[in-house]
Parts: structure tokens; C-alpha cells; sequence
């Protein structure tokens, strides 16, 4: 821990002072806990021990009662995902493959078709979303590669970390050069619902009532023009999650023009 060097007039002497670390608000620990329970990430169990946890650990004992009753009626009433599968360990081992470069194999339970596949990744990063943890990850296997090749899809696989149900790392290490490194918050930013493919341009008419919350949806959105509170935005997305969010705006959304790019 970082300190500050004292020269003490009394011992006629330098002492180092250490910097206290700084900690978190009383305010901040009660929106970190509301924050967690409505992700709905975590069988209850780990939901109440995270919890319990966070308060311990970063709330002086005099406001810790007070901070358990505010949250108390949410985390007796919390409803856990439907999967009820913990996957902390997994994600951990994911997170250190992911720092070391190494090539792990899982094998998956796909949703669409229900069908276990196995497959050996370079993952990339670990991302939450929507009650979900997510690892994206290239495909590291010839056939499948040369399909998305022919389909001008080269872009990261998305594996919900729940469906699961195996994993190894290698000692094997990939190599990805810098210039085509992943960067998790630039994906993020254009990934609509986890729903991956090629990075697309979309734009549309928009004549809602509140144009924030489509500039925060579309984190990349720009207004192209404005008239009369009828807005025409742009916005880059990877895959079809963005079809799925204009379809559910009904009449307030029109002249919808998608292009890969």
C-alpha cells in the first residue's frame, strides 16, 4: 500500500504513513447490493452470500444493520434464474485462461436445438447481460472456420456460462495479433441481447416519446436529423439482437434499413 513519507519533529526521525485505502460510501455499498439483486445472476444461495459479504466487508458495523433491513424484503423474495446452476468457479478458471492466453475446451448445450456440441475456444472475455454471464471466444476448429469463412462471419462466439457443462484449459497458448485484439467495450456497445454475427449499420425512423432511452439501448446510435419529435438514427450492432428491440417498438419505430458493413 502506497504511504507518505513524515518527518516527525518529536522523534527527530522520517516514519512512513501509510494511505488508507479508499472505501466505499454507505450510499455506494446499498446501490452495489440493489444492483445485484436485480441482475438475477445467481441461484439464491449465492445471491444471500454475496450479499451478506459485501456488507460485512465494506460497511462499519453500525450501519450494517440498517443496510440489511434495506435490502432484507428483496432478498427474501428473490427469484433465481431458472437454470439454477452455479458457475463462479467456471467463470474464474474462464477469467485466467482468458488473461494467459490459453485454449480451453467446453462442451455446450445449445438452446436452439438442444443438442451438447464440444468445442475448442480462444476466449476472449467475459461479459454480463440480462441475467446472464456470458464468455465470447473464436472457434478454433478448421471445418467450422472455413463455414464462416464462406459466410463472411469471422466475428466471436457466444456461450452463455450456465450451459456449460464442461470445461478444460490447455497448456496450449493462442496468439492474436494486436491489431485484431478483442475489445470487450467496443462489442459491447454494439451487441444487442447477446445475439452475435457480422457488424451491421442499421438505421430508422424514430417518433417515441423518449429519445434517450434509444440513444442508451444503442449505445453507438447518432441522430442523423430531427423534426417535429420525429428522429432518423444510425447505429453500429453486431447480429440480429437489434431486430428483436425494434420489432418490440411497435408503431414508434419505421423505415428500418439494415447493411453489413
Amino acid at each position: 500500500m502506497p504511504g507518505d513519507l513524515i518527518y516527525d519533529y518529536t522523534e527527530k526521525g522520517y516514519r512512513l504513513e501509510r494511505r488508507q485505502a479508499p472505501k466505499l460510501s454507505n450510499s455506494e455499498v446499498l446501490a452495489l447490493c440493489k444492483i445485484l439483486l436485480d441482475s438475477r445472476a445467481f441461484v439464491k444461495t449465492e445471491m444471500a452470500d454475496m450479499l451478506h459479504k459485501v456488507i460485512a466487508c465494506c460497511v462499519p458495523e453500525s450501519n450494517q444493520a440498517l443496510i440489511t433491513k434495506l435490502v432484507n424484503n428483496e432478498t427474501f423474495h428473490y427469484v433465481e434464474p431458472r437454470h439454477r446452476t452455479s458457475f463462479l468457479d467456471t467463470m474464474w478458471q474462464l477469467g485466467e485462461a482468458i488473461q494467459q492466453h490459453r485454449y480451453v475446451n467446453i462442451t455446450y448445450g445449445r438452446m436452439k436445438d438442444r443438442k451438447v456440441v464440444e468445442r475448442r475456444l480462444k476466449p476472449l472475455a467475459l461479459l454480463f447481460s440480462e441475467y446472464y454471464f456470458y464468455l465470447i471466444a473464436f472457434i478454433d476448429d478448421s471445418n467450422i472456420q472455413r463455414i464462416y469463412e464462406s459466410a463472411r462471419d469471422m466475428t466471436p462466439t457466444i456461450y452463455r456460462l450456465d450451459r456449460i457443462k464442461s470445461l478444460a484449459v490447455e497448456k496450449n497458448l493462442f496468439r492474436i495479433p494486436y491489431n485484431r485484439r478483442f475489445q470487450e467495450g467496443e462489442f459491447r456497445k454494439r451487441v444487442q441481447f447477446m445475439y452475435g454475427g457480422p457488424l451491421q449499420r442499421v438505421t430508422f425512423t424514430y417518433t417515441g416519446y423518449d429519445i434517450d432511452a434509444v440513444l442508451d439501448r444503442l449505445p453507438t446510435a447518432k441522430i442523423l436529423s430531427e423534426e417535429n419529435g420525429t428522429y432518423q438514427i444510425e447505429a453500429e450492432v453486431y447480429g440480429t439482437g437489434v431486430e428483436m428491440w425494434l420489432d418490440s417498438q411497435g408503431k414508434y419505430v419505421s423505415e428500418v434499413q439494415i447493411k453489413e458493413i
